[in-house]
């Protein structure tokens, strides 16, 4: 585990951070097999943001649960900095996950029995971060984030915006490598998406992390280093 996480740490702009090849996966409904992934990869580089599209249903989601080692493929082979994942074990996907990857879901997915600093610390707290420290990175973080003002609020006390740029600051407060949005605006009207899109780029670009996301949206799409795509189940 330790080998993972310090080689993710020392990898270079040109390096390449994760490599998917021929990946499939496969769920069975009513006893009978639905395909969703159908083969395909890429590769993923140090500081690099990708887009991912493709018509609803296409396997996006599942393509990000995936990589993101929330699920397991069917089939097929990720790796992360060189290292196959399907030979670490549980624990080590686990710490691997949280260490290193971060997520923003289209749905901002925030506690709502917290308030938005704590929704910010909670992850640094589980990762042995004191909590004096923790306040004042999340404080930091909620600055960045244009929602500095809404710390002591709790989810229902903010507009759908400000929820999800807390979202944005939770995501990246233990620093991770990778990060993996779904639709990280799909809930937003379009003048708060790209603005909330905007800051994530920001952030992103700020702390030289990798990002692969999910949109619908094309004007977002260009504004990704590069585009992949998923066509009947097969990731180009």
């Amino acid at each position: 585990m330790a080998s993972i996480l310090n080689s993710l740490s020392k990898i270079t702009r040109k390096d390449i951070v994760m490599s998917v090849r021929n990946i499939k996966k496969v769920f069975v409904e009513g006893g009978q097999p639905l395909k969703v992934l159908n083969g395909g990869g890429f590769d993923l580089y140090r500081g690099e943001i990708v887009a991912l599209v493709g018509q609803s249903g296409s396997g996006k989601t599942t393509l990000l649960q995936c990589v993101g080692l929330l699920d397991k493929p069917t089939s097929g082979d990720i790796f992360i900095n060189g290292m196959p994942i399907d030979k670490i074990n549980e624990e080590t996907r686990t710490l691997l996950r949280r260490k290193k990857i971060g997520f923003v879901y289209q749905k901002h997915n925030l506690l709502s029995d917290f308030t938005a600093l704590e929704n910010v610390i909670l992850p640094m707290m589980a990762n042995g971060i004191k909590e004096d420290i923790a306040c004042s990175v999340a404080m930091k973080l909620l600055k960045a984030a244009n929602v500095a003002h809404r710390a002591s609020h709790y989810p229902a006390e903010m507009s759908g915006g400000e929820q999800q740029r807390v979202a944005i600051a939770r995501s990246i407060a233990n620093n991770p490598e990778i990060l993996l949005a779904d639709e990280p605006t799909g809930s937003l009207d379009p003048q708060n998406a790209s603005n909330v899109f905007d800051l994530l780029l920001d952030l992103v670009r700020k702390n030289k992390m990798t990002m692969l996301f999910v949109t619908h949206d094309e004007n977002l799409a260009k504004k990704a280093d590069r585009i992949i795509t998923i066509k009947n189940g097969i990731v180009k």
